[in-house]
C-alpha cells in the first residue's frame, strides 16, 4: 500500500495506492519529509478524510462554475438568485481551495456581513447557499466534510411582517391607478403573491364556484410547490370585481397593462412605492407582499385556526404559518391560564372543602 525508496539521484520517493488502486507518488530531498507526507496521506485514508491530491487544488471559484452548470436546469429566477448568492461567496472565498475553507472562516464571514448591515434573513440565505455548495463538493469527493453547520449558522432572523389596517388597504386601493387596483384586491383579499397575481389567467378563476385556482406565475412559469396550486375560496364581492376585470374575455391574463398585454410585477411594485408614502401611518417599507400579510391577519382575526390559515396562504407546512403569524393569534396567555384554572379548580376546591371543620364556616 505504501513505501519509501531512495532514488539513484539521491531523492526519496514516497508512494501509496488509494482506495481505487490508483498510485500517487512524490519525491523529497529528505527521507523525514517523505515519511511525513506518507503518514498524512495514509492517515486520511484510514480516517475516511481522503481526497485525491489533484482535487484538493480545486478552488471555490472553479467549483462554483461547475456547480452552476448542474444547477442551470432549474427555473431562471431560481438560477438568478443562486448567482447572486454565489457572487458574495466568491468575493469572500473565491481564490481559496475548497479544502482551505474552515468553519472559523465561515463564522467570521457571516458575522462581518451582519455588521455591514445585511438583513439577517439574507445572511442566513447566503450561509445556506454556501452549505449547499459545500455539501455537493463533499458528495463529489472534493472535500471530506462541509465547513458549514449549526455552529456557523447566523440564525434565520425571523422578521415581523408589516401589517396594514383596513383603512390603509382601502387608501392604497383608492390611490392606485386603475390597472393596479385588481392586483391590490388579489393580494389583500385572496393572499396571492405578486408573481401569482400578475400570472393569474381568467381561466384560473372559477367564477361560479367562487374559487381561484393558481396554476402559473408571471410570465407563465410553473408554481414552485404543489401546495401553491391549492384552490382559494373568494368572497362574492371579489368575484364581482374580477368579473369586471375580465370584461367579457374568457382567456388570457386577468391583469393587463395599457396595451392589453400582461401586467408586469415590477410595475406593480413601482406603483406601490409611489402610493405608500401617501397613506398615513403605513410603514415606509410596505410592499405588495405585505398585502398577503393583511389577508392572513384578516383570517386570524375572524377566528380561523392555524391549519385554515396555512391552507389559504398555501404554505407547505403549518410551521411556516406559525413562525410568521403566531404572534397574531389573540389572547394565547389568558386562554392558557383559563384552561389550567378550569381543571385545577375542581380538585383544589374539593380539597379545600374537605379540609374545613364540619359546621365551621370558611373565613
Amino acid at each position: 500500500m505504501a513505501s519509501i525508496q531512495k532514488r539513484p539521484n539521491g531523492k526519496w520517493r514516497a508512494r501509496y495506492r488509494d482506495e481505487s488502486g490508483k498510485e500517487h507518488a512524490r519525491h523529497f530531498a529528505r527521507k523525514i519529509d517523505a515519511q511525513r507526507w506518507l503518514d498524512e496521506e495514509t492517515a486520511r485514508l484510514v480516517t475516511g478524510n481522503y481526497v485525491e491530491p489533484k482535487l484538493r487544488k480545486v478552488t471555490v471559484d472553479e467549483w462554483c462554475d461547475r456547480w452552476l452548470e448542474g444547477y442551470g436546469s432549474r427555473r431562471p429566477s431560481t438560477v438568478r438568485q443562486a448567482k447572486t448568492h454565489l457572487a458574495q461567496i466568491r468575493k469572500e472565498f473565491g481564490p481559496l481551495p475548497l479544502s482551505a475553507v474552515r468553519p472559523s472562516m465561515v463564522k467570521t464571514w457571516v458575522a462581518r456581513l451582519a455588521a455591514e448591515g445585511f438583513a439577517k434573513s439574507y445572511v442566513y440565505a447566503l450561509h445556506a447557499r454556501l452549505s449547499q455548495v459545500m455539501t455537493d463538493a463533499v458528495i463529489d469527493g472534493l472535500i471530506p466534510a462541509n465547513p458549514c453547520s449549526r455552529r456557523t449558522s447566523p440564525g434565520e432572523g425571523k422578521s415581523r411582517p408589516y401589517l396594514a389596517t383596513e383603512e390603509q388597504v382601502w387608501a392604497l386601493y383608492d390611490l392606485a391607478a386603475d390597472k393596479y387596483k385588481g392586483a391590490i384586491l388579489l393580494g389583500a383579499f385572496a393572499g396571492l403573491r405578486l408573481a401569482e397575481a400578475c400570472g393569474l389567467r381568467i381561466e384560473d378563476v372559477h367564477f361560479l364556484r367562487r374559487e381561484i385556482h393558481p396554476a402559473v406565475q408571471y410570465p407563465a412559469e410553473p408554481l414552485k410547490t404543489e401546495m401553491s396550486r391549492e384552490a382559494i375560496p373568494i368572497a362574492d364581492a371579489l368575484v364581482t370585481e374580477l368579473s369586471r376585470l375580465a370584461a367579457g374575455r374568457t382567456s388570457g391574463p386577468l391583469l393587463t397593462d395599457d396595451d392589453g398585454g400582461q401586467l408586469g410585477p415590477w410595475k406593480v411594485e413601482r406603483e406601490m412605492r409611489r402610493i405608500r408614502g401617501k397613506v398615513p401611518g403605513l410603514a415606509e417599507g410596505f410592499r405588495f407582499h405585505d398585502l398577503r400579510h393583511f389577508y392572513a391577519s384578516l383570517l386570524i382575526a375572524s377566528g380561523a385556526d392555524v391549519k385554515v390559515v396555512q391552507h389559504r396562504l398555501r404554505h407547505a407546512s403549518a410551521k411556516t404559518t406559525l413562525d410568521t403569524y403566531g404572534h397574531l393569534w389573540p389572547d394565547s396567555d389568558e386562554s392558557t391560564r383559563a384552561a389550567v384554572e378550569r381543571v385545577m379548580n375542581r380538585k383544589i376546591k374539593k380539597a379545600a372543602d374537605s379540609a374545613r371543620t364540619p359546621g365551621v364556616p370558611a373565613s
